[in-house]
């Protein structure tokens, strides 16, 4: 298949590489350093074994440079999607598909939700309403991502744990399209389930996210390391309960307990989240996907959120504070 990922980072290049070495046609859409180091070296994949991996892949900062697309996987984070979606319709055909490999909430979650919210808009993830506008829902196959990988250099993807991508319509269908993606993903070397409730699935991540992610920013602390102290993984306790009555209201089936999710994310040890990594790299963080789309839906269900708030409002200032310093350090360089 011709597969595109469109923000090859961490998860994206991890894709790109093993689908490439799995003979499928893969083009990345990077920018700056990475673009350079993929044009010249290759993309390098470093397996948690050890294992080196490279592969030859076209590599462009320009959609527009790339043909239609079997597979078009937005692999960029949550907030740069809208950025890009006027020009993803020229990616795609007839029998296109597109894969969303966002954290957080996608901008479809209210699409073909059915009942009281069906069609409601997240503006949190699709300001004004522009990612809905130009990227056809019935394109659209769910993704949740749970494996860790960081870029350790331009062009080097070092994988930490997991292989799993879970994969749904957003309808719950089962269906030829979503069987074939899974296939290739598979044959590829990632463990790949086909979930029929796609929502419940992106609500068992976002519970980690939307609390995780924030307190590990304004800590600097690991996941193990939020878990073991005990003033902590009760904060942590308290904002999933926000959330899950808010998930609760929209139909979202939570399968395992608070005190199971916060076991598993300190299983994972002393990993750093996405938001920590992006704090200390000076990026701008996923807040709104991750935190502010919960808010969002508890506006929408008329439900309290008083701890989400709390440690959103800190970390939206902690965001606010690095790009003002990255701001004045640029400026004196």
């Amino acid at each position: 298949m011709k597969i595109a990922v469109v923000g090859a980072g961490a998860i994206g290049g991890y894709l790109a590489v093993k689908l490439a070495q799995a003979g499928h046609e893969v083009s990345v859409v990077i920018r700056g350093a990475n673009l350079q180091a993929v044009r010249e070296n290759g993309m390098k994949l470093i397996m948690d074994d050890g294992s080196e991996h490279v592969a030859n892949i076209f590599a462009t900062d320009r959609i527009a440079d790339l043909p239609v697309q079997d597979v078009v996987i937005l692999g960029m984070k949550a907030h740069q999607v809208a950025a890009v979606a006027a020009d993803i319709p020229a990616l795609l055909g007839p029998e296109s598909i597109v894969v969303t490999a966002q954290n957080g909430v996608p901008w479809w979650y209210f699409q073909k939700h059915g009942g009281d919210y069906e069609g409601r808009r997240v503006e949190a993830v699709d300001p004004g309403g522009v990612v809905t506008a130009h990227i056809d829902v019935n394109k659209v196959i769910g993704c949740i991502i749970y494996p860790a990988c960081e870029i350790i250099a331009p062009g080097v993807i070092k994988h930490i744990e997991g292989n799993r991508f879970s994969l749904g319509e957003i309808d719950g269908s089962d269906t030829p399209r979503i069987r074939e993606l899974a296939d290739a993903l598979r044959q590829a070397g990632f463990k790949v389930p086909i979930s029929s409730d796609i929502r419940s699935e992106i609500w068992l991540k976002l519970w980690g996210n939307l609390s995780f992610n924030p307190i590990s920013a304004l800590t600097h602390a690991t996941l193990v390391d939020i878990c073991e102290f005990p003033p902590v993984r009760e904060l942590v306790a308290r904002m999933m309960r926000e959330g899950q009555v808010i998930g609760e209201k929209l139909g979202v089936n939570f399968k395992v307990s608070i005190d199971k999710r916060i076991a598993g994310a300190a299983a994972v040890g002393k990993h750093k989240t996405s938001m920590l990594q992006d704090i200390e790299a000076g990026r701008p963080i996923e807040l709104e996907a991750l935190v502010g789309t919960v808010i969002e839906m508890g506006r929408i269900t008329d439900t309290p959120t008083p701890n989400i708030e709390a440690v959103y409002a800190l970390t939206a200032l902690l965001a606010r504070t690095v790009q003002e310093q990255n701001g004045k350090l640029r400026i004196q360089q």
